[in-house]
């Protein structure tokens, strides 16, 4: 059965073609990955399955009472419900029911209050039948669509115990794209549309949802940047190439296949149909003139002006830079000793102790808020340690790029000048090659960075970068906002980069192209693995140890990503006698652990609660010119920030180990 059908459709915005003459028909299990390079029209397309965009010409038809369910990349969510209410009430026809059964029971209280009408009887049975029916939908329902359902995939995206209650208004933009996912999931709808749905997700969580969708026995279509992730869950692709849409059966593994074979194909019909045309032309030159081959000529005249004329599609334009030699630095490029990161009695990292050699390429691995992101930040000179020290070595320069930078640039400033002006001695040929490598063409570098998409302005970050990266690279999360082909370049472009790259990333493909070297960041700490991330989980399946839930594995006995129980594949050994006397000791070194644990949390609230406030007043003041010094406000401000964000990811940090105590 088909869920959705384009037939005929066009669309066009803006002078540039998104589809057109599009069939497309998505069946009802079909799991697709909808593929192309950033601006190509993938998220116009899930606008036009969700109803959100109306085509040029053509129809889309939708089967009777689907069901659909939207994961755009920018979510808006309101405030004044609990995360466990939105989720639940998420589910369309609950509140039908109930209002209906309201209604049903109010009628038969009236017919009650009136047994000598001579309906009584026949009404009473009638009204008292419908409000028995309604009661058994509205149980099969909460069957159906069960609290422990909706904790559960709460618990699988990252949230904590408590975050059930939290008003979901108190949540990061991060954690309302979490907030609606797990809604959407919970709704198990006929057709899933997802776009970019682990931009904010870290590696545990981007590990639970692949499993969510791998059982997931309903349509999607999926755009991801991961090539891992994408390549684990879709039967069909959709693809935007130079000549238009085209659809493939098969992974994406499969689908580079049938593409390179397909184009390979193209590429010797033409050089034969071409070698076919200079034969003709040759007879045709050579004999024109002779009465007796006169037929002959003819022939191959009417043959070249029927002969089918095959144009390559032009490949499409994706990241292509190449690193020029760095400067050779010492060999030790980077010394960490004792480095501590606090906001009041709240240590996000403690005594830190890390070398780095010339040359290595380290993955920070690690569940959102274990301090990953600090630590580089810290190391950049963007926020100051509270303890310990680091130095970088002799003749290191430091190139850093942040998720933030994107969104700190100067919107006034169109891309040539925003690039030009983070570097003093970049050349025009410097700035015009690293906006190239950047997809940024002639007429793009004019455009303001004020008008550019999220993906465009990450880009225009990574051009900054590019321009004069030094020989040490600090980069958090950089394939974010990037296509899927942009981020597989990317990862080839880094890999020429012969200086020391440390990076922050939960695309498991990248980092896999790249680490040679993991830094676990958790509890406080830094563990180093010197190996690339494959190494990693093999000497933990040859130990027969569980994989670190930094790296995204999955704790065994855990229920499975639908909240029903995982059924064991095989017949687990006996578990040995616990000791009563080691568990209540352990019952009381957790709780010791426990209660400075919880002061500490309830102290950073209330210093977070200041801090905002104090934002909030410093904001009203930069907004007056008549208030003193801008330039010192500023500052204030910035570092204000700093330190929100600092007792931020200490409070998470705080609420992580909690969680982990508890649940021992």
């Amino acid at each position: 059965m088909s869920l959705v059908v384009f037939e005929d459709v066009s669309l066009h915005l803006g002078g540039k073609r998104i589809v057109e003459g599009l069939g497309l028909r998505i069946a009802e299990k079909d799991r697709i990955g909808l593929i192309g390079p950033n601006g190509s029209g993938k998220t116009t397309m899930l606008r036009m399955l969700a109803g959100e965009t109306a085509p040029d010409g053509g129809s889309i038809r939708s089967a009777k009472n689907l069901r659909l369910g939207y994961l755009p990349q920018d979510v808006g969510v309101d405030g004044g419900r609990t995360l466990l209410r939105l989720v639940l009430d998420s589910v369309p026809g609950k509140a039908d029911l109930e209002a209906q059964l309201t209604e049903a029971e109010a009628e038969l209280e009236r017919l009650n209050a009136d047994p000598d009408h001579p309906e009584y009887i026949e009404r009473v049975t009638e009204v008292g039948g419908r409000v028995g029916e309604l009661h058994e939908r509205l149980a099969a329902f909460e069957a159906a669509y069960s609290e422990h359902q909706a904790l559960a995939i709460l618990a699988g995206l990252g949230f904590r115990d408590g975050d059930s209650t939290r008003d979901v208004g108190e949540l990061s933009g991060g954690w309302k794209m979490r907030a609606v996912l797990a809604s959407l999931l919970f709704q198990r709808p006929d057709l899933l549309l997802l776009d970019e749905p682990t931009n904010h997700l870290d590696m545990p969580s981007v590990a639970w949802l692949s499993e969510f969708l791998k059982t997931y026995d309903r349509a999607f279509v999926l755009i991801s940047h991961d090539r891992e992730f994408l390549n684990e869950q879709i039967n069909k692709i959709v693809s935007y190439e130079p000549e238009g849409v085209r659809q493939y059966p098969g992974d994406y593994v499969q689908y580079k296949r049938q593409r390179a074979e397909e184009l390979e194909l193209l590429r010797n019909r033409q050089k034969n149909l071409q070698r076919e045309r200079e034969e003709a032309e040759r007879f045709i030159r050579k004999f024109r003139a002779k009465a007796t081959k006169a037929p002959q000529v003819q022939s191959r005249i009417k043959k070249l002006e029927k002969m089918e004329i095959i144009e390559l599609p032009d490949e499409q334009a994706t990241i292509n830079f190449r690193f020029p030699p760095a400067e050779r630095a010492g060999k030790t490029v980077l010394e960490v000793e004792g480095l501590r990161k606090a906001y009041g009695d709240q240590e996000v990292l403690r005594g830190v102790d890390l070398r780095v050699q010339r040359g290595e390429r380290i993955a920070l691995l690690g569940v959102n808020g274990a301090g990953k992101t600090t630590l580089l930040r810290t190391l950049a000179g963007e926020i100051e340690a509270t303890g310990g020290s680091y130095q970088f070595g002799h003749k290191t320069k430091v190139g850093y790029y942040a998720q933030h930078h994107a969104d700190t640039l100067d919107r006034t400033l169109d891309v040539y000048t925003s690039v030009k002006r983070a570097t003093e001695d970049a050349t025009h040929q410097q700035v015009r090659a690293a906006l190239g490598a950047m997809l940024f063409g002639d007429q793009e570098i004019e455009k303001s960075v004020g008008v550019l998409s999220g993906g465009e302005r990450a880009r225009v970050a990574l051009a900054q970068l590019l321009v004069e990266p030094g020989n040490v690279l600090l980069m958090d999360e950089p394939t974010n906002h990037l296509d899927l082909e942009s981020s597989e370049r990317l990862a080839d472009a880094l890999g020429t980069f012969d200086g020391t790259l440390l990076f922050v990333s939960h695309n498991k493909a990248f980092i896999r192209a790249l680490a040679q070297t993991l830094w676990f960041v958790e509890d406080g700490k830094v563990v180093v693995y010197p190996g690339t991330f494959d190494d990693y989980l093999e000497a933990r399946r040859v130990e027969g140890g569980e994989v670190s839930a930094a790296a995204g594995g999955e704790a065994k006995g855990k229920a499975r990503p639908d909240g029903r129980e995982a059924r064991p594949k095989k017949k687990a050994a006996p578990a040995p006698k616990k000791d009563a006397k080691a568990e209540a000791e352990a019952r009381r070194r957790r709780q010791k652990k426990l209660k400075p644990l919880e002061r500490r949390s309830g102290e950073l609230e209330k210093t977070i609660e200041r801090l905002e406030r104090e934002q909030e007043e410093r904001t009203t003041k930069l907004s007056d010119p008549s208030n003193g010094d801008a330039t010192a406000l500023s500052e204030a401000f910035a570092r204000a920030q700093a330190e929100l964000e600092v007792a931020m990811e200490s409070w998470s940090e705080v609420q992580e180990e909690l969680e982990r105590l508890r649940a021992t």
